[in-house]
């Protein structure tokens, strides 16, 4: 029986590197996928910041997944595996459309995904998940914070400082100067001590007599 699989974690946890990896271990023992994506850094790929990435159907907010896949299917599109990165992305409705694609048409679907925004807030499509995966998986490949401490929480910054009010979704990279993101631990999230701040006081040197 086909499932709905949610793979979760924060960023630099590896989520679209291992997309890659399933749809090449997928392709290799012959099954058929389609590669989808949503907000994702270059546009029609899904990338992986170690330099892997495979171009990937664009999931915009109009695009109706379920009727999406049956067309391919009805015009003789042989599809055994669907893989969603970017999932948080994806509204709930489409969420829902995926748990069609597995129920009604009995197409795997992996989805891949952040948890929590960077105000540490679910994303309404990773909360849909959460609510109808079949099977949810946390990313074992941990993120650190700048302090060496696991990193469970993700930060958006501007010059270094950062954010606590904004639009839920902005697309931007780690380490982008300015709109950038980084994860840290619920600590220094909490206390708004990124990276940046860290760094900056480091080269601060007191005057002695």
């Amino acid at each position: 029986m086909a499932e709905l699989t949610f793979f979760y974690g924060t960023m630099n946890c590896g989520k679209s590197t291992l997309a890659l990896q399933i749809h090449h271990n997928a392709v290799q023992a012959g099954k058929r996928c389609l590669l989808l994506t949503k907000h994702d850094r270059q546009g029609g790929t899904i990338s992986s910041r170690i330099g892997l990435a495979q171009p990937a159907t664009v999931v915009t907010d109009e695009l109706d997944l379920r009727h999406h896949v049956g067309t391919l299917l009805a015009e003789g599109h042989a599809l055994d595996v669907l893989i969603c990165d970017e999932a948080q992305f994806y509204s709930r409705a489409q969420v829902d459309q995926l748990a069609q694609v597995v129920d009604e048409l009995e197409v795997d679907v992996q989805a891949f995904g952040l948890l929590t925004d960077f105000t540490t807030t679910l994303f309404p499509g990773s909360q849909r998940l959460l609510e109808l995966a079949d099977r949810r998986q946390e990313l074992q490949v941990e993120a650190r914070c700048w302090c060496g401490e696991r990193g469970n929480l993700n930060a958006r910054t501007v010059d270094g400082r950062i954010q606590r009010e904004g639009e839920q979704v902005v697309v931007g990279d780690v380490d982008a100067g300015e709109g950038a993101y980084e994860v840290l631990c619920r600590r220094h999230h909490r206390e708004g001590a990124t990276r940046g701040l860290a760094a900056r006081q480091l080269q601060v040197v007191p005057l002695t007599g």
